[in-house]
């Protein structure tokens, strides 16, 4: 994707589409008024007869507009005058970009770059307006048969601005935009795909092909002779009855010479039914998406990669299936962790923290600056906060608000939940050091303050994505979160937001 700035007014930048904006009250933004007064005023014409309206979400595409040099107007509806802000932002981009995604338009010229935005300013509109593009136009089409549909042929992004002394952190702005929507896109495809291909192996696949060619990235996969060698069988209780083997997929990305890596966890459950404890039928066929901790950190390695950022970031994804055999693990069954502690696996569906502990305990040979673990951990997590935002725990304070701060510019936002004595004592057993799960209450706490116990002497912080990973209903997907998230973690930690 190209991307350039313009001072041009809307009206004279000869591009195949450009977006401008109204408010309600037939207010027009700056966009707007310029080719309303081009064209003799026909925007203001088309909201006297109702055919465009300033209500959030509705778009309109205009052909041929005379004094116009674009070949298309898209008309985007923004709501109240002065009430703007980042989430409408996008979702205003958003809808223009879904009116004309049938087109065959190339160059797209944003003019909604020159409305006041509330809490943002111009290199956060430019990378929300290439995230938001981005998103829209995602498809994942790579399992259907037959002739695919076309994709719009985009290759060229305008954002307007007023002076040209913004035009250095625009193009910032929109080359991050560009990074982050790559790894959200990685994100959102390997969460889609079936289990029945994007297996533990599979994402070995894929961590090693991303190294490749890269000279300050690696990737190093263990095979389950080599975890069983290093004592990880809480991880290797959860694959006992899998047919597929166990990955664990290290990447190591160096940026920053020999500074001290921020280490990211993802929990790669490539299908699960829960092992002996089996799942519910209904909806099982979603467990494909269990795997979302491990896309969006891999999906955030591509990000980083891309942005060439400077700083040191480690990924570390224990990659299994959860399946019940013969010689799977049984509930009341006592397995041993790499880090010495007994377990006792009261149910087998409480896998994802299985996994994570060990591979939290692996993650200390890097002596990390922070390590942030993600995961599709608990569905108690979506019975607290909805689909709306991730879970933010931590053992440090500062850590998580600087991850809510993260959520908060990036606008994939998190919440800060607690911690406590009170909530790791529901997770005490009679017969080994502790128990996988802690009772009905806090279920999403207790789950944290189980993987709390494996973070001694770490800054270390806890997403519980379940509630934000994927989509169900006539909207299933894959989402990509918390990709962009992380990856305003990783710019801000680089020192390189303007």
């Amino acid at each position: 994707m190209k991307y350039f700035t313009t001072t041009s007014k809307a009206s004279r930048r000869a591009v195949d589409c450009v977006i401008v904006g109204v408010y309600n009250r037939s207010k027009l933004g700056v966009g707007a008024a310029d080719i309303d007064a081009a064209s003799n005023g026909r925007i203001r014409d088309l909201i006297k007869s109702g055919d465009v309206s300033g209500e959030p979400g509705q778009a309109v595409v205009l052909n041929s507009v005379p004094g116009v040099k674009a070949a298309r107007v898209v008309i985007v509806g923004l709501g109240k005058s002065g009430e703007l802000d980042a989430i409408a932002f996008r979702k205003a981009v958003a809808a223009a970009t879904k009116a004309i995604a049938n087109t065959k338009a190339k160059q797209i010229l944003n003019c909604l770059t020159l409305e006041p935005v509330s809490n943002s300013d111009l290199y956060y509109l430019a990378r929300h307006t290439v995230e938001s593009i981005g998103d829209t136009l995602y498809r994942f089409d790579q399992m259907k048969s037959g002739r695919k549909k076309p994709a719009m042929p985009l290759n060229t992004i305008g954002l307007a601005i007023v002076k040209r002394g913004d035009a250095a952190k625009v193009t910032r702005g929109a080359e991050h935009g560009d990074g982050i929507s790559a790894g959200v896109s990685l994100a959102k495809d390997l969460g889609n795909l079936p289990a029945n291909v994007c297996t533990p192996s599979y994402l070995a696949r894929v961590a090693k092909k991303l190294a490749s060619g890269n000279g300050k990235l690696s990737t190093r996969i263990l095979n389950e002779a080599e975890m069983k060698k290093l004592g990880m069988g809480s991880l290797l209780s959860v694959t006992a009855g899998a047919v597929e083997p166990a990955k664990l997929i290290v990447m190591q990305y160096k940026g920053a010479g020999n500074d001290k890596p921020v280490v990211l966890v993802g929990k790669g459950v490539t299908f699960d039914t829960g092992g002996i404890s089996l799942k519910p039928g209904a909806g099982m066929d979603e467990m494909k998406y269990d795997m979302c901790g491990a896309a969006s950190v891999i999906g955030t390695m591509a990000a980083i990669t891309k942005m060439k950022l400077p700083i040191n970031v480690n990924v570390v994804v224990p990659a299994v299936v959860n399946m019940p055999a013969g010689n799977a693990t049984n509930p009341g069954d006592i397995v041993k962790s790499m880090s010495g502690k007994t377990i006792e696996v009261l149910n087998t569906d409480a896998e994802g923290r299985l996994i994570l502990c060990d591979a939290l305990t692996y993650s200390k040979r890097f002596k990390p600056a922070a390590i942030i673990d993600v995961a599709t951990l608990t569905g108690a997590c979506v019975i607290a906060l909805g689909n709306h935002r991730c879970a933010i725990y931590s053992n440090n304070d500062d850590l998580q608000d600087e991850i809510f701060a993260s959520g908060k510019s990036s606008e994939d936002i998190g919440w800060p939940m607690p911690m406590g004595d009170q909530y790791a004592a529901q997770l005490k057993s009679n017969f080994a050091d502790m128990a996988n799960i802690g009772g009905p209450g806090g279920g999403s706490v207790t789950a944290a303050c189980f993987l709390g116990k494996f973070t001694n002497g770490m800054n270390w912080a806890h997403l519980d994505i379940a509630g934000v990973a994927w989509k169900s209903g006539h909207q299933k997907g894959a989402t990509g979160r918390p990709v962009p998230l992380l990856s305003e973690f990783l710019l801000s930690r680089a020192g390189v937001l303007p």
